[in-house]
């Protein structure tokens, strides 16, 4: 009979030799196993210290180039690439190391989608972002052309998202035909809903193709509002009030209002003064001082921005004066209230000085006596 060692050989039946696994024997497989992800993470993290290095050097050269130059798209291009570069350094590092790495078939598959689209959203984002500078700088260079608001804006976005949202179905395998049909369809049901949020939609645009309303501008509505134009956006348009309040106007509201646009056909607007003097005052001494202050108002407010000769018109036999209007010119809505008041404070000290009598309101009466 065959002695039977523990832990060393044991026979089969058929007669072959099999050696007793031991806890130490499967370590060569773990270790393989763990070694197996050592290039994949060496590769990630190699591009990713790679885009660190890109952006904090090679790109920091960039923008102090940009910086020098002065150029107007510094902001538009660069701006917008900032936070993207280390992001899209970081995706080519996980798609290089995939293929080192054991994964299942279908596993592997979704992380390429994944990454995939990771890629296609960040570049449709950069590229609204960038649009979106490309409008804002061409409507500032070409006034009048068109107006910088939040509607222009917010379309140019939209519509590169939906571009971008659209790409990434398509990626995915999902065909796009009837998502295009369905909205059309269901176009109809939304517009009847919605139907004043569209009327202040295309409200938006009319205001701004006719160009009659712009930011900017200075205006007074039929209602009484009136304020600075801030923004005119997809439903309301914003009006800063002189008292620096905010009034929120719907668009179509806006479009059918009667509209007082001081800046319109130019910025430059006549401000008249309303002046009464004495019935016993010499109107031809009158007319001389009070040119002669309102040209020096001016010179002092205005400058020699304005070729413009202020005058007066005698207009009204009033119960206890002449009165008279002082015609004079501003830059901008806001100038009519300095220049009136710097003429009505020099006028008043002039006129003393010539004595020139403004009244008091007075009203003589007449009592007729009777005899008893």
């Amino acid at each position: 009979m065959t002695p039977v060692f523990a832990g060393s050989i044991n026979r089969t039946p058929t007669g072959s030799h099999r050696r007793c696994a031991r806890p130490g024997f499967n370590m060569p497989f773990e270790f393989s196993k763990i070694s197996s992800f050592i290039l994949p993470i060496s590769i990630i993290l190699g591009l990713a210290l790679a885009g660190i290095v890109f952006q904090k050097i090679i790109f920091s050269r960039i923008v102090k180039l940009a910086h020098k130059t002065k150029w107007e798209g510094y902001n538009v291009v660069i701006e917008p690439l900032k936070g993207m570069i280390l992001l899209w350094f970081l995706i080519a590092g996980i798609y290089s190391a995939l293929p080192g790495i054991p994964l299942s078939v279908n596993l592997s598959n979704i992380l390429q989608k994944v990454l995939l689209i990771a890629v296609i959203f960040s570049i449709t984002w950069v590229l609204a972002k960038i649009a979106v500078g490309v409008v804002k700088i061409y409507t500032n260079k070409t006034e009048g052309a068109l107006i910088s608001t939040t509607i222009f804006t917010n379309l140019t976005r939209i519509v590169i998202l939906i571009v971008g949202g659209l790409i990434i179905l398509q990626t995915l395998g999902i065909s796009i035909t009837p998502i295009i049909t369905a909205l059309g369809v269901g176009g109809i049901a939304v517009a009847l809903a919605l139907q004043d949020t569209l009327s202040n939609l295309f409200s938006g645009f009319y205001i701004l193709a006719s160009r009659q309303v712009r930011t900017g501008d200075y205006v007074r509505l039929d209602t009484g509002n009136e304020g600075y134009v801030v923004d005119i956006g997809w439903r309301n348009t914003t009006l800063r009030a002189l008292p620096n309040n905010i009034i929120i106007v719907p668009n179509s509201k806006l479009a059918s209002a009667i509209t007082t646009n001081y800046n319109l056909p130019e910025r430059e607007l006549s401000v008249r003064v309303q002046v009464g003097v004495s019935y016993d005052s010499d109107l031809e001494h009158v007319e001389k001082v009070t040119v002669e202050v309102a040209k020096e108002v001016m010179e002092e407010i205005v400058g020699d921005e304005l070729a413009f000769e202020p005058f007066i018109r005698y207009h009204t036999f009033a119960d206890f004066s002449i009165n008279f209007t002082v015609i004079m010119r501003g830059r901008e809505f806001m100038d009519q209230y300095i220049l009136t008041h710097e003429l009505v404070k020099k006028l008043h000290k002039r006129y003393k000085k010539e004595g020139i009598e403004i009244p008091f309101p007075i009203r003589t009466v007449h009592v007729k006596e009777t005899k008893p």
